[in-house]
């Protein structure tokens, strides 16, 4: 998208894990509309310098912040730091997740409690914080197709993944009228790592598209969410209309 929208001009976003992946994709792509990027990132501190180089090639300002999602007082912390370099900032985008393999029968309540904290949590307290600016702006939070049903391989990460949709709702709610906030829901957009993209074309009969995804669709997803002004409380499926299969949640 080369022209650039009024409103996302001259804005500040984070986008927590934006060093790589989705994250790299959602960084660079709003860096395109003349946004300012603060990279969070943990331990992709070398991918997080290289993508700040990209970044300013669009002549905008970009910012590296470090934190450990696990860790409560690290996590309040990477807006504060954000805020020391530029203020205000206008567009939180919670991309970070982790995604480990368990089933009901062996998750441990650790376990259990890694992913609510990463992938559920960070993102409340991150965006709590950005709230008390009292000023207008957008939240975006990265959910999975698979909050319509039930993924048992990975039972820990989807129930929180199932936590933060609800969240996202509560958040549209109690943030508004100020601040907007919907989520995307991916689905074959990228292969685990390790794994390659005849990884994805393998599962693609699983949607009803019969087809995979790219990073692209998911920055289009954002740019339309953002720029939508009178749109809350939504999730995009970008997933070839795999979550209309759902069925566990009815």
């Amino acid at each position: 998208m080369d022209q650039k929208n009024s409103w996302l001009e001259g804005k500040t976003a984070i986008v927590t894990g934006g060093a790589k992946r989705l994250g790299q994709a959602i960084s660079l792509s709003l860096a395109s509309q003349g946004v300012n990027v603060v990279i969070h990132y943990n331990k992709s501190q070398e991918e997080a310098y290289e993508l700040a180089k990209e970044i300013e090639q669009y002549g905008v300002k970009s910012l590296l912040v470090s934190g450990d999602l696990r860790k409560v007082h690290e996590v309040e912390a990477i807006f504060y730091k954000a805020l020391e370099y530029i203020s205000p900032i206008q567009i939180l985008i919670n991309n970070a997740s982790i995604f480990n393999k368990s089933n009901l029968f062996s998750f441990s309540v650790d376990e259990l409690f890694d992913n609510i904290q990463i992938n559920s949590m960070s993102p409340l307290i991150i965006a709590r914080e950005m709230a008390k600016q009292n000023i207008e702006g957008a939240i975006i939070n990265l959910l999975d197709t698979r909050i319509t049903e039930y993924d048992r391989t990975h039972v820990a990460y989807h129930l929180s993944k199932r936590m933060l949709f609800d969240l996202t709702r509560m958040m549209a709610l109690e943030f508004a009228p100020l601040i907007r906030v919907n989520g995307i829901a991916p689905g074959l957009i990228l292969p685990p790592p390790g794994q390659d993209s005849s990884y994805l074309e393998k599962l693609a009969p699983t949607n009803p598209l019969n087809s995979i995804g790219n990073p692209e669709e998911i920055t289009k997803a954002v740019l339309f969410l953002l720029d939508s002004m009178f749109v809350t409380g939504q999730v995009i499926f970008v997933d070839g209309g795999y979550h209309m299969k759902g069925y566990t949640y009815g």
